[in-house]
């Protein structure tokens, strides 16, 4: 097997064995923006930045996603969201 082989073959590996689900939060008429930001902060570990621009996303666009990875470590952050009143959900 060539070299090039190789690493078609590592990478189809990886492709196979990386399923990604993201975590979606929806626009609401409820929630403000600092608390949609602070909750993104403490959840979700974004820098202040990046829950601005989510926000904002979510607030032009009706929605965004905040959070992508495996679905065993997506599942205790999406309940947080919810509990904090804001509207999400895995896909």
């Amino acid at each position: 097997m060539s070299t090039k082989e190789k690493v078609r073959e590592r990478v189809r590996e990886k492709e196979a064995t990386v399923f990604n689900n993201e975590i979606i939060v929806y626009n609401d008429d409820v929630n403000t923006f600092d608390h949609v930001i602070d909750t993104l902060m403490r959840v979700c570990s974004h820098t202040p930045e990046q829950a601005e621009q989510c926000s904002l996303i979510v607030h032009y666009n009706g929605k965004c996603t905040v959070k992508t990875g495996p679905l065993d470590k997506l599942k205790p952050q999406c309940t947080q969201l919810l509990e904090a009143g804001l509207s999400a959900e895995i896909v």
